[in-house]
């Protein structure tokens, strides 16, 4: 790493030469991540002077400038840009006219996670995350390291953390966690064969969506406004006549080709975004916890301590269901592309899960378990409340619209009445001697595990209705994420409260965490 010859005053006063800086190729990084922003303006401002020649030369030095103002602008923030490895904390400084300072404490220190975009990843740099257990901005981020560097400063920093937790009063250890890239045991893996299948279930038309945000510059390309409604009534007009010419047959293969092309569309989606994501995609059970890498272009390596688990999440398709595919998440102190839950198996049989659940010291359900289900009391008022709302948009859009108009909003409040009702018997929970178990979902069945041990608090929700129909709500308090079991007998709440606050009292909460 390169180091500066300054010297900067730890937190207990002695001065330390640790002030460091990140690799030099991140000004090109940097760089090139700001001039995305200003690559369409910047062709939309040439192709309108793309006549004047005087305008085009202007413009062309105006960009060759640009050009330079950001490249300088960049390599002043990397000269600012400094991080301190100091005795009790790491500490993070940058800015350039206005300064900013932050630290954490090694002992607050979960992990070091690494990830790499397509260009950092062409010019053999890692952006290291330091992750803290609170997620978001309470994380630090360094961008970016060399590769050598990047498994040097894991290393160091876990050989701080390791020794100031095993100093401290927090009982939780990590044996072994000092090594540079922790090898493992691989216990899930997903190779190309799989990929495959699992993106024919990821189907998406996500793609029309960006073809949407990419119309709002048409104006500037076409020479017409493509959203001028007399222009699309036109259209509209002169595309009917010529549909009704061709006759029905050809209206329906014409038809039958749209929606085949919009299916190719979805699938074809689907595919790429899963290899691009999940490519490469391995989950080892190292000595202190779990690690996962994948990814094609931007390409991820993510390390897991076994008592970050909080919970898990089983989730599913009707259709996925129908042929025994599942997806399995961690629920984490941390955060996983902006999610506090971690996808350790994202397209997996039950058998191929359970070494992991039983790894991470969580079961499945046994088939003895004892489930409950939520009142019936519960899903007649929730169909009844959403009838009654579709009943009330009906009558606000009576003054405005036509009588075929107004029957939609309550037929669409009926059919989701209906199918909440319907479902109610997919909506139960379970309690064992050390977890708890929700399910709920036709459409997407989902499975949710906690640790009794590792839930923080436990709340009786009652609305006014719920209150005068005997039936409650339970939240309660788990570390990066939610759980809840919605509609269940007030008894049944308070037994359940009873259950877990007992095995809450008897953890303790800084050796779990």
């Amino acid at each position: 790493m390169n180091e500066d010859l300054n010297e900067v005053p730890n937190m207990q006063g002695s001065s330390e030469k640790l002030l460091q800086r990140t690799a030099a190729l991140s000004v090109i990084v940097n760089g090139v991540a700001s001039l995305r922003q200003l690559i369409i303006p910047l062709l939309i401002g040439l192709y309108s002077f793309r006549e004047d020649i005087a305008s085009v030369s202007l413009a062309g030095t105006l960009i060759a400038l640009a050009f330079l103002v950001i490249f300088a602008v960049t390599s002043l923030q990397w000269l600012r840009y400094t991080y301190c490895l100091a005795e009790q904390e790491i500490r993070v400084e940058s800015g350039l006219l206005s300064r900013t300072a932050r630290s954490v404490p090694y002992r607050r220190i979960q992990d070091v996670s690494f990830e790499q975009k397509l260009l950092p990843r062409l010019l053999g740099l890692v952006e290291v995350k330091i992750e803290t257990g609170a997620g978001g901005s309470d994380d630090l981020k360094l961008t970016y390291l060399t590769l050598v560097e990047s498994n040097s400063f894991r290393k160091m920093i876990r050989e701080r953390r390791d020794h100031h937790t095993s100093s401290g009063h927090n009982t939780e250890t990590y044996h072994h966690s000092a090594d540079a890239a922790p090898s493992g045991v691989a216990i899930f893996k997903m190779d190309t064969k799989r990929l495959a299948i699992f993106g024919t279930f990821e189907f998406s038309l996500a793609v029309f969506a960006v073809i949407g945000g990419l119309l709002q510059y048409a104006e500037t390309f076409l020479g017409f406004d493509i959203w001028d409604r007399d222009l699309l009534a036109t259209i509209a007009t002169n595309q009917r006549v010529s549909i009704e010419q061709l006759g029905p047959f050809v209206q329906f293969l014409t038809a039958l080709a749209v929606f085949f092309i919009l299916v190719l569309v979805g699938f074809a989606t689907g595919l790429i975004r899963t290899f691009l994501r999940d490519w490469g995609f391995v989950l080892e059970k190292t000595s202190h916890g779990f690690r996962r890498r994948r990814g094609l272009i931007t390409k991820t390596d993510v390390v897991m301590p076994l008592h970050r688990v909080q919970a898990l999440i089983l989730s599913s398709g009707l259709v996925k269901r129908r042929f025994g595919w599942h997806s399995l998440k961690f629920v984490s102190l941390a955060q996983d592309a902006g999610s506090s839950h971690h996808v350790v198996a994202p397209f997996a049989r039950i058998e191929e899960l359970e070494p992991i659940i039983i790894a991470s010291n969580f079961s499945l359900p046994k088939d003895d378990l004892e489930w409950h289900q939520a009142s019936q009391k519960y899903r007649r008022d929730r169909a009844g409340q959403i009838f009654l709302f579709g009943g009330l948009v009906t009558l606000t859009m009576a003054p405005w619209f036509s009588l075929p108009l107004l029957m939609l909003p309550i037929l669409l409040g009926s059919l989701y009445a209906s199918f909440s009702y319907f479902t109610w018997k997919f909506q139960r929970h379970a309690i064992s001697e050390t977890q708890l178990f929700a399910c709920r979902g036709l459409l997407f069945p989902i499975t949710r595990i906690s640790s009794r041990a590792k839930l923080h608090s436990v709340e009786i929700q009652q609305g006014p209705i719920a209150a005068k129909r005997g039936y409650a709500s339970l939240r309660l308090g788990l570390a990066g994420g939610d759980f809840s079991i919605s509609g269940i007998p007030i008894e049944r709440a308070r037994t359940l409260k009873s259950s877990i606050l007992s095995s809450i009292t008897k953890s303790d909460f800084s050796a779990l965490t």
